[in-house]
């Protein structure tokens, strides 16, 4: 944490909690799908006692993100529809921040549900609140019912989604990008993050998501996990 990752600093925490929370259930092959920088590597291979591979899979270098350029390739590269291994040759698949830039996102769970094991575990997270970016691979912003539909159609089941972040996370979330990212001088910048910090970090303090979605629910992002049905 810092003042200059104010932004984006609890949201990765976050993300990182609700993976930690599932690493009990990962075995055998891992598969990051859209690893970008493979910021989770490490943690899967050194918690995650029953896992014996790690694979990295991102899009073709001229596909990519132009920020991801110069990260180094991944493990395996794809062309963002057809997985290129093996039916039922991964026990665990991670798409982290990624399901929002698919343009076919049934393709991409349908793909996901045929390499999967039976009875693999998907883990991903999107966004909610938050800005466009990788424009314009951006594409979507999912409701829980909407991802729960897509995940039914590709062949999932034992569906479970999690809120990441309520109302006060939203309003702290909004501050953070406000003052870190509105277009405006170095020095007003500067001033107004350290004017803004106590009350976002209260806010985030004090933030209780709800258990379940409904009418009125505020969401920043979602965490989920699902199993590839045994057929």
């Amino acid at each position: 944490f810092s003042l200059k990752t104010l932004d984006v600093f609890w949201g990765r925490r976050e993300i990182v909690k609700a993976l930690t929370e599932q690493l009990d259930r990962f075995e055998g092959t891992v598969l990051d799908l859209g690893c970008g920088r493979m910021p989770y590597r490490s943690l899967i291979l050194s918690y995650a006692d029953r896992v014996q591979r790690y694979i990295g899979m991102d899009l073709r270098s001229d596909l990519r993100d132009y920020r991801y350029a110069n990260c180094g390739p991944p493990d395996l590269e794809w062309d963002g529809k057809i997985i290129p291994l093996e039916s039922g040759s991964v026990g665990c698949i991670i798409a982290t921040e990624v399901l929002h830039q698919c343009g076919d996102v049934n393709v991409v769970l349908r793909e996901a549900a045929r390499v999967l094991q039976p009875g693999g575990i998907l883990f991903f997270t999107v966004p909610f609140l938050w800005p466009l970016h990788c424009a314009p691979l951006d594409q979507y912003r999912y409701t829980p019912f909407s991802l729960e539909r897509h995940l039914k159609s590709a062949g999932f089941g034992h569906i479970k989604l999690q809120a990441l972040g309520g109302w006060d996370s939203s309003l702290a979330q909004m501050l953070a990008l406000w003052v870190r990212r509105k277009p405006m001088s170095r020095w007003k910048r500067e001033i107004l993050t350290r004017l803004a910090t106590p009350l976002i970090m209260w806010l985030l303090k004090n933030d209780e998501p709800q258990p379940i979605f409904t009418d009125q629910t505020m969401i920043t992002r979602i965490a989920g996990t699902a199993n590839r049905l045994v057929s």
